[in-house]
C-alpha cells in the first residue's frame, strides 16, 4: 500500500501543476440539491458534507452501473464479489453496507430483505445527479440513513431532445440505450430505455468459469402542471439475469427485477408554503433458476411534507407511511412478514448574517421495534468571506430487516442498531475556482450487528467505535478540473477492538478532467489500503485508474472511450472473488436537440 501511496503522490503533484493560466474567478451556476434537508437548498447552503456527481461527469465516467461510478469517491468502499451484476455492498464512512440508504428520487430502494440496495443493477444511463450525503439522516429519512444517503435524481427534459447510443467492449460485452423527453409550459414527459449484455469473466479466484449478466432498464415519466400544482408520475424498473458460481463452485444463474413507482402531487400555498405528496411503490425481487428459492420484498409507502418560509426560516414538518412485506425461500425453509411503519418529523432551517442552523426531529412507530426517536442537530459559522466552520450531532437507527431476523443465521431477539455521530468541518473557499474542505467525524453504535462464525448466528456486539478525518481540494480552470480527497480512518469492534471487515482505513481519489478543444479526457485514480475479511483474511490494498475521453465527431456525434483498471491492478474487495483486470469500452452517441 505504501508504494501505491508514492504512486499516488507523484501523480498528485503533476496533475495539480496548471495546464492553462489562472483567469479571474467566475461564479458557476448555482447547484441545487434536495436531499441534505428535504427542501430545494443551494449546495452551499448545505451544513453537512454534499457530493454531487452531475451527468457531465456521468457521461465521461462511461460506468456501467451506480457502483462503478461511486467507488471513485473516497470515504465509500464498495465491495463486490466478482465482476458485472454480482453483489455489491456500499460501506459510507466506516458503517455498515446496510447502513446507507439509497433513494431514487426520494423513494426508499433498500428492500425489506438482504439489507442494501441492488447498486450493480442501476443503469447510469437513467441519472442525472448523484447526491451523497455523509452522516446520520434518520430524522429526515428513517431507518438505514446511519451512514449517510444516496439519492439517484433520473433525468427530465429541459426542452425537447432524443440521444441514442451503442457501445461495446471487454469480455464481449455489449451496450445500447435511447433517451427522449420534451418540456412545455403545462409539463414535461420523457423515457429512457437501456439494455447491457456482457459474457463476464471468472469471479471466483479458484475457479476459471466465466459468468456473465444482462440487465434491461426501463425510466419513464411525465409531469402535469396547472395552477400552484405539478402533479407527476415516475416509474424504474430493470430486469435481467445474473449468472455466478455457488459455494461448490457450480455454475448458477438468477432472475432479478427491481422497480420503484412513484405519484407525486407539488402545491404552491400562497406565496411562502409548499406541500408534497408522494405515494410509492417498490418491488426487489430474485428468482433462483436452479432451485424454487426466492427473495421477495414489496413496500407501499405515502410520504406528504409541507414547508413554510418565514423571513430567516423554513419550517417544515411531514408524515410519513410504510407497509411492508418481505418472503422467501431458502433450501426448503422461508418466512412471510409483514411489517407497518409510522413516523412524523419536524425541521427547522434558519439563517441569519454569518449564522446557518438545522435542527431535524423525527419520532418513528415501528411494528416491530416499538417507538424510536431520532435527530439531527446542525451549526455553520462564516468566520470570514473564505473560512466557514461547521458542526453537527445526529442520533439515528437501523431496525433490523425481516431476513436479520428469520433468514439463514438469522436471530428474532435482535435489537435495533443505535448510532450517535459527531461531526465537525471546515471550508476554505477563496473565490470560485479554488476550495478545501477538512472534515472530522465520529460515530458510535451500540447493538451492531454482526455475523458470529462461532454460532452461526448474527448477534448484537455491545458497541461500534468509527472514527475519521477527511480533507478533500478541488481546482476549477478555464478548461480543466482537479478533485482530490484523502481519507483515515477505523472502525473497530469497540469491545474486542477488531477491525470492522471489508473497510479500508486510508484512501484517497484524485480526479482529473480536461478540455482539448472540442473534446474532453479524463483521468481518475483510487488508492486504497487494506482491508479484513471473514476469518481472519486480509485483504491487500491497491491503487486503480481509469482513463475517459469524449470526442466530439460533428453536431450530433460523440465517440467515448473508457479504458477501465488502467495498471491492471490484482486486488480483491471480498476475499476469493476476482475484480476485473485491464478492459476498454467504447460508446458511439447520438444526440438531437
Amino acid at each position: 500500500m505504501r508504494n501505491h501511496l508514492s504512486v499516488f503522490a507523484i501523480v498528485l503533484a503533476y496533475v495539480l501543476t496548471p495546464v492553462d493560466s489562472v483567469a479571474a474567478d467566475q461564479a458557476p451556476g448555482e447547484t441545487i440539491i434536495v436531499t441534505a434537508t428535504r427542501t430545494e437548498i443551494p449546495l452551499s447552503d448545505a451544513i453537512v458534507p454534499v457530493t454531487v456527481i452531475t451527468r457531465e461527469d456521468i457521461e465521461l465516467s462511461l460506468a456501467t452501473d451506480l457502483a462503478d461510478i461511486l467507488r471513485f469517491q473516497a470515504g465509500i468502499d464498495i465491495g463486490r464479489n466478482g465482476g458485472p451484476g454480482q453483489a455489491t455492498s456500499v460501506f459510507m464512512r466506516g458503517t455498515e453496507s446496510n447502513h446507507t440508504l439509497v433513494l431514487m428520487d426520494g423513494v426508499r430502494m433498500n428492500p425489506g430483505t438482504l439489507g442494501g440496495a441492488a447498486v450493480q443493477h442501476i443503469a447510469p444511463e437513467i441519472i442525472e445527479r448523484i447526491e451523497i450525503v455523509k452522516g446520520a439522516r434518520s430524522a429526515l429519512f428513517g431507518t438505514d440513513a446511519i451512514g449517510g444517503v444516496i439519492n439517484i435524481v433520473t433525468r427530465r427534459a429541459d426542452a425537447a431532445f432524443l440521444e441514442t447510443a451503442v457501445g461495446a467492449g471487454s469480455f464481449d460485452s455489449q451496450s445500447g440505450f435511447i433517451s427522449a423527453g420534451n418540456r412545455g409550459d403545462n409539463g414535461d414527459f420523457g423515457v429512457t430505455l437501456n439494455w447491457q449484455d456482457t459474457a463476464g469473466f471468472a469471479p471466483r479466484t479458484d475457479s476459471d468459469i466465466e459468468r456473465g449478466y444482462d440487465n434491461l432498464s426501463a425510466n419513464l415519466y411525465g409531469a402535469h402542471r396547472f395552477s400552484d400544482n405539478e402533479i407527476s408520475l415516475r416509474h424504474w424498473q430493470t430486469q435481467g439475469n445474473v449468472e455466478y458460481l455457488d459455494f461448490f463452485l457450480t455454475p448458477a444463474d438468477q432472475d432479478f427485477e427491481n422497480s420503484t413507482t412513484a405519484v407525486e402531487l407539488d402545491t404552491r400555498i400562497g406565496s411562502r408554503g409548499t406541500s408534497k405528496f408522494i405515494a410509492s411503490y417498490m418491488q426487489d425481487d430474485i428468482v433462483q433458476n436452479q432451485s424454487d428459492d426466492f427473495v421477495k420484498s414489496d413496500r407501499i409507502s405515502l410520504d406528504w411534507q409541507y414547508s413554510h418560509a418565514f423571513a430567516r426560516h423554513t419550517l417544515t414538518g411531514g408524515l410519513f407511511a410504510v407497509d411492508e412485506n418481505a418472503s422467501t425461500l431458502s433450501f426448503g425453509s422461508g418466512f412471510d412478514e409483514d411489517t407497518e411503519v409510522r413516523a412524523a418529523f419536524i425541521q427547522d432551517q434558519w439563517s441569519h448574517e454569518r449564522h446557518k442552523t438545522f435542527v431535524a426531529l423525527r419520532l418513528t412507530d415501528h411494528e416491530a421495534f416499538g417507538n424510536q426517536t431520532t435527530w439531527n442537530a446542525e451549526y455553520a459559522y462564516e468566520l470570514t468571506d473564505n473560512w466557514t466552520i461547521n458542526a453537527g450531532l445526529g442520533h439515528a437507527f437501523r431496525a433490523p430487516d425481516a431476513t436479520d431476523r428469520f433468514g439463514f443465521g438469522g436471530n428474532p431477539d435482535l435489537d435495533p442498531e443505535l448510532a450517535d455521530e459527531a461531526q465537525i468541518g471546515l471550508r476554505y473557499a477563496p473565490g470560485s475556482r479554488h476550495s478545501i474542505n477538512i472534515e472530522f467525524y465520529r460515530n458510535d453504535i451500540e447493538d451492531l450487528i454482526e455475523f458470529d462464525l462461532q454460532t452461526f448466528e448474527l448477534r448484537n456486539i455491545a458497541q461500534a467505535e468509527i472514527r475519521g478525518a477527511q480533507i478533500g481540494y478541488e481546482y476549477r480552470g478555464e478548461r480543466f478540473v482537479v478533485h482530490a480527497e484523502v481519507v483515515k480512518q477505523s472502525a473497530d469492534d469497540a469491545v474486542t477492538g477488531d477491525r470492522l471487515l471489508r473497510r479500508a482505513e486510508e484512501t484517497a481519489s484524485l480526479s482529473y478532467t480536461q478540455d482539448i478543444g472540442a473534446h474532453r479526457v479524463g483521468l481518475a485514480f483510487i488508492a486504497s489500503g487494506d482491508r479484513e475479511d471473514f476469518g481472519g483474511v486480509k485483504l491487500d490494498g491497491y491503487l486503480l485508474a481509469d482513463l475517459t475521453a469524449q470526442f466530439n465527431l460533428g453536431r450530433a456525434w460523440t465517440l467515448h472511450a473508457r479504458i477501465e483498471n488502467l495498471l491492471d491492478t490484482h486486488y480483491q474487495t471480498a476475499d476469493n472473488f476476482r475484480m476485473q483486470e485491464r478492459g476498454g469500452f467504447v460508446q458511439l452517441k447520438y444526440r438531437w436537440n
